[in-house]
């Protein structure tokens, strides 16, 4: 049974309604906390708000701050001792940038756009090798796939016969 309770909290009780549990002399209350999910994804309760927002794709910690330093809601706070008010101000925050599948789908569509024109950055992506100019000769090893399991001196030892 249901009684009424702010929203995202429900209470359930043994016999129903509280005026029940009064006369029978029953005072636990069940309070099942429903997670915060914003945009599909479900935020990790035990950690600070400015922490968990980063579950979602495209809230880095310095969004995170933006997003509750404009909402006005203590960066230290757990997701779960948020209020359903201030929830919501952040949904409705989070909401107003373009976060995962939608930022996903753009940042492919740049990768494609850029190998379309065949411009030397795409033909990095399309390569698999890195795009901003790093060395490949020595780094990106495993990319290439020149992985080498083991360090040593590349010498190998001679055999005492």
């Amino acid at each position: 049974m249901q009684s009424s309770a702010p929203q995202g909290v429900r209470i359930y009780s043994l016999f129903g309604q509280p005026e029940a549990q009064a006369e029978a002399g029953i005072s636990k209350i069940f309070i099942f906390h429903k997670h915060m999910r914003i945009i599909g994804i479900t935020i990790p309760d035990n950690k600070r708000l400015d922490v968990a927002l980063t579950a979602v794709y495209g809230i880095g910690r310095s969004r995170a701050k933006f997003i509750l330093g404009r909402v006005k809601v203590d960066a230290a706070k757990k997701a779960k001792d948020v209020s359903v008010a201030e929830e919501n101000e952040i949904r409705k925050m989070v909401e107003s940038f373009r976060l995962e599948g939608d930022l996903k789908r753009e940042v492919a569509s740049n990768i494609k756009r850029l190998k379309d024109i065949k411009s030397y950055r795409g033909s990095r992506h399309a390569r698999h090798l890195p795009t901003r100019g790093q060395r490949t000769k020595t780094n990106s090893r495993t990319v290439r796939g020149n992985t080498r399991k083991t360090m040593g001196s590349g010498r190998r030892k001679e055999e005492k016969t």
